[in-house]
């Protein structure tokens, strides 16, 4: 079968060079790509924001199951633009993205269906949003503009004056455009975050091997958030136990709470948990398979990827079994210098090759590009997520920053705490 991957990211790398092992895939094709891809499957010169060119596209490929990477493209319809056509498209339609795309949805979903979150209230006016700030007595709060923001729209507020300030940033200044039109002010939830990534076809929930995100910018979880610094799998701190809970107070309910208000779920369900003294609570849904998350669990997930996606799309996940390695895997992610706020692009990397040939090692490539003289230079703000395999997370950790050591280009940072936290 032909698979195209929509996206251009870290992820997208990911998931094409799991899929391309598949007996079952003769071809991966990935709109647009990046340098990495490249050496998987094709990349796609084509507008794929125009769906119906996409559409078009496909038809003319024999394409015969599409994969979108990013919430942009399920917010913005791609599975609804399939429908109709004999083409199976893998997530949620439009409606059922909201559950990422919209926070105040998936706040509100949350308290109608008794799912444990953070208390919160939401804001349309900018006044409004101060008034409560000022009727409040003491912090800490988390703002959150309501949209999409490449997960840089939320900001853990220590008193209530940093709150008024990024309120004003995100409404009145407009820091993340429309997505800050409405904002939802949460309860600080206090514990350790660990990730779950779950398949379902809207019947069967098949959760992914666990792992732990790393969303501040510098070490120790200082700084601004950013679509995130690295990840490791499994996160020790999820217990068997823990997941039992997960399972029945959240992705269970979550599922049949959409299913209920008439928003099928289907496709990859990220649960963002906080586990709290009085158990694990969501922080935020996504609707689509995580970065940096997807590259440690696909680093360790022994089943076929293409038969687990296409169960999904079909209905069938009851039928199949996952199995995982037993090692651990890490992923530290390469930025350039400035992100998540401006940064250069075109820097020119070294010690790609010697990095790619260490064992049980890949170099996952997000905005890296090849230029005219064939050189792989830095194309966005997280240019290389670094991940290896080891016999447990100290050594999965210990083969990534090797990796790391042997990678550079002007400007290039990363965490040095990736998998602490574990260890």
């Amino acid at each position: 079968m032909k698979i195209l991957i929509v996206g251009s990211g870290g992820r997208e790398h990911a998931l094409a060079w799991k899929l391309a092992q598949s007996p079952k895939v003769d071809r991966v094709f990935v709109a647009p790509g990046n340098s990495g891809c490249a050496g998987v499957g094709e990349c796609v010169d084509i507008d794929v924001g125009n769906f119906r060119a996409l559409v078009r596209w496909a038809r003319e490929r024999g394409v015969g199951l599409v994969l979108p990477g990013s919430e942009a493209y399920y917010a913005a319809g791609i599975v609804d633009a399939f429908q109709g056509t004999d083409i199976p498209v893998f997530g949620p339609r439009r409606a059922a993205a909201e559950l990422e795309s919209s926070k105040s949805f998936a706040k509100g979903l949350m308290r109608r269906h008794g799912i444990p979150s953070a208390d919160y209230a939401q804001f349309e006016q900018f006044e409004t949003a101060m008034r409560y700030l000022d009727s409040r007595t003491e912090g800490p709060l988390v703002v959150k503009a309501d949209g999409l923001c490449a997960g840089k729209g939320v900001e853990v507020c220590r008193d209530l004056d940093q709150a008024r300030r990024a309120v004003r940033r995100m409404m009145r200044d407009r820091e993340f455009g429309d997505a800050g039109a409405k904002v939802v002010l949460e309860d600080l939830l206090r514990g350790q975050e660990v990730t779950i990534l779950a398949l379902t076809d809207g019947k069967t929930i098949a959760p992914l091997a666990s792992s732990q995100d790393h969303k501040a910018a510098f070490d120790n979880d200082e700084g601004p958030n950013t679509g995130g610094m690295g990840a490791y799998s499994p996160a020790p701190i999820l217990t068997e136990e823990i997941l039992d809970e997960v399972v029945e107070r959240i992705l269970v309910p979550t599922v049949h709470a959409m299913n209920e208000e008439g928003r099928r779920f289907r496709g990859l369900l990220y649960a963002g948990l906080m586990l709290t003294d009085g158990g694990p609570k969501v922080l935020e849904y996504n609707v689509r398979f995580g970065d940096p998350e997807t590259q440690p669990v696909l680093m360790r997930l022994q089943s076929d990827l293409f038969d687990l996606i296409e169960a999904t799309v079909r209905g069938r996940l009851a039928e199949q079994t996952l199995e995982w390695r037993e090692e651990a895997a890490a992923c530290v992610v390469l930025a350039s210098g400035g992100y998540p706020g401006r940064y250069e692009k075109g820097k020119v990397v070294s010690g790609l090759e010697k990095a790619e040939a260490r064992p049980d090692t890949v170099v996952f490539h997000a905005g890296a590009k090849r230029n005219r003289q064939g050189q792989v230079v830095t194309d966005g703000g997280r240019v290389f997520g670094v991940a290896s395999l080891g016999r447990d997370i100290s050594a999965a950790v210990a083969n990534a920053y090797r990796a790391v050591g042997d990678i550079s280009f002007d400007g290039m940072r990363f965490r040095t705490d990736i998998g602490r936290k574990a260890l």
